[in-house]
């Protein structure tokens, strides 16, 4: 008995290039068929890309990152770090009391005080124009605040000018809250890293490029200035101390010389002119201990400030 299997195998067409090429012929013909959508629609994108490029300007981005030290056994905590990486040694100042250390420094960066200040400094060189009077050309700002000008000229932010008048501290105030809502930023790259990213957005390349560099400069002297006050203090009490001993040990060095020079004079008899010599010696060199110790802590305290 036979059996006969039937096993149907799909079909697989023979391959050719020819077939191919014919399959591409009839996509580019069937595209061709709808040109005039293909172009208006090409053209439509184009009249899209101009609007957008028109409407939003072109930005810069100031990029700056550092890294901040958050361990606890040093002194000089999170911005010494920053401050290290502009040439200032403050490992050994201060305590470890942590205020400006870590993510705190995120915050101390987004302070409108700082941003003030570096608003207030000078653009260039040559002129008197600040931060903030270039900001505010750029967005063109000044148009929209003659209105609040009594004399009808641009109102400015001269880098020299220390009393402001409401008006001009209000409107710097608005240049503030702009920045800091759209125009500048502090990211921690990683939660578990120390490193942190500054990003300054603006219209103006070198607008950009001062801003960013300078905020990092007023973070970093305003821990100078925190970290560094009561060492400025002693220093300054130090060196008054020295002062003091210095004309005292003077003072009895003369003493003791005047004193030296007698004794040669007196008659032997008087034991106790002895006495007064031994006092004077015995001043002296104990002015003179102090004063090498205290001159000592001054010096170093000094280049801990160097």
């Amino acid at each position: 008995m036979s059996q006969e299997t039937n096993t149907n195998y799909p079909y697989e067409p023979e391959f050719s290039f020819k077939q191919i090429i014919k399959g591409w012929v009839d996509d580019l013909s069937y595209i061709l068929n709808f040109k005039l959508h293909l172009a208006l629609a090409i053209l439509l994108g184009i009249l899209i890309g101009a609007a957008l490029a028109w409407k939003w300007p072109v930005t810069y981005t100031a990029r700056l990152t550092f890294v901040v030290d958050d361990s606890k056994s040093t002194g000089g905590g999170g911005l010494a770090a920053l401050a290290g990486q502009f040439g200032f040694n403050l490992d050994g100042i201060g305590g470890g009391s942590g205020v400006l250390a870590g993510d705190n420094v995120q915050e101390l960066l987004k302070s409108k005080k700082l941003i003030k200040a570096t608003l207030l400094s000078p653009y260039d060189s040559i002129s008197n124009r600040s931060l903030a009077d270039r900001y505010a050309e750029v967005y063109k700002l000044q148009g929209s605040w003659l209105k609040y000008s009594t004399d009808g000229k641009d109102i400015a932010f001269p880098i020299k000018g220390k009393n402001f008048s409401r008006l001009q501290d209000s409107l710097l105030q608005q240049i503030t809250k702009r920045v800091l809502e759209s125009d500048f930023a502090i990211t921690k790259v990683d939660k578990k890293l120390g490193f942190f990213e500054v990003n300054s957005i603006m219209r103006d390349e070198r607008l950009a490029q001062l801003f960013c560099e300078r905020m990092i400069k007023q973070a970093t002297d305003f821990y100078i200035r925190t970290k560094t006050i009561r060492l400025r203090n002693n220093v300054a009490r130090l060196q008054s101390r020295a002062d003091s001993i210095g004309i005292i040990l003077n003072r009895k060095t003369y003493l003791a010389s005047a004193a030296n020079q007698q004794l040669l004079d007196l008659n032997p008899a008087y034991v106790t002119a002895n006495a007064n010599v031994e006092v004077k010696e015995r001043d002296k060199i104990v002015l003179g201990t102090i004063y090498s110790e205290t001159v000592k802590n001054l010096e170093v305290s000094k280049t801990m400030l160097a």
